[in-house]
């Protein structure tokens, strides 16, 4: 039997059992490759223009007879600012090796970075990693703040119901989440040169608010910090396993699980 949590007042729930994908072995080698390959395939190409460090007027003048030749003057023949060019006469410039010169092996933007997965290896991944869902140890393996005693996975009867951000902050106290509420809050200034690249702050990764068929207001399950809804036909291995290390807190609403079974998602 596993209860049901309720969004308002009224007499608690319970059910029977759960849709046959809870019923898997958690296998995280399958969950670290299914999340790789999503970070792979968001991640944006980068690299360096193709001109960098050309932008000069040095030039291999190794011919013996020419004007500005640099033979037999106990110089290494490499590309120079032509000598008698007035101060900077005779110095080394766009090879690698030289100051402000190019880079030996720059990255370059038509790199491919995104990988394939099979389709049956990608279901495999997020059943486990639902399956993952009702089981304390990976919960608090990944640092949730949560009762060792709490039954998984947590179920509420309607998510439909909550209409503001303050009922859904009610709602999470009284399903003995305060801890949880107060992790998510966190937020750091990133060490590094992240900082000066659009990724200041660090900010904690909270429960997934997992709906079905209801009409919910998805900007009032989402304005909590670190706090996250999405669909049931939209989960992926990312979201309910961050960093493939571990598995999410969830909250699953009935009608999510129903759709879990009636349609035998991710077989």
């Amino acid at each position: 039997m596993y209860n049901v949590l309720t969004t308002k007042e009224g007499k608690a729930k319970t059910i029977d059992k759960l849709p046959r994908q809870f019923d898997e072995s958690v296998r995280f080698d399958l969950i670290k490759r299914a999340v790789n390959t999503i970070e792979a395939n968001n991640r944006q190409a980068y690299g360096v223009n193709p001109r960098s460090g050309f932008h000069s007027s040095a030039e291999n003048r190794g011919r013996r007879k020419s004007y500005g030749a640099w033979i037999n003057r106990a110089m290494h023949r490499t590309k120079r600012i032509r000598i008698g060019s007035g101060g900077m006469s005779g110095v080394v410039r766009i090879v690698p090796h030289s100051v402000k010169g190019r880079k030996a092996h720059p990255p370059k933007a038509e790199k491919i970075w995104s990988k394939k997965l099979n389709s049956n290896e990608r279901k495999k991944a997020i059943r486990s990693a639902i399956a993952g869902t009702g089981q304390i140890k990976y919960i608090l393996q990944r640092g949730h703040r949560v009762d060792e005693k709490m039954q998984l996975p947590l179920i509420v009867d309607d998510l439909d119901a909550i209409k503001k951000t303050k009922e859904l902050n009610d709602f999470l106290n009284s399903a003995g989440l305060e801890a949880e509420l107060q992790r998510a809050k966190i937020k750091k200034v990133r060490a590094g040169r992240g900082k000066m690249r659009g990724r200041k702050y660090k900010t904690k990764t909270g429960p997934l608010l997992i709906y079905g068929d209801e009409e919910i207001n998805t900007k009032t399950l989402n304005s909590l910090q670190g706090i996250e809804a999405v669909n049931v036909r939209n989960l992926n291995a990312r979201l309910l396993s961050p960093g493939a290390h571990s598995i999410r807190l969830c909250i699953w609403s009935q009608k999510a699980l129903c759709v879990l079974e009636e349609e035998a998602l991710f077989y």
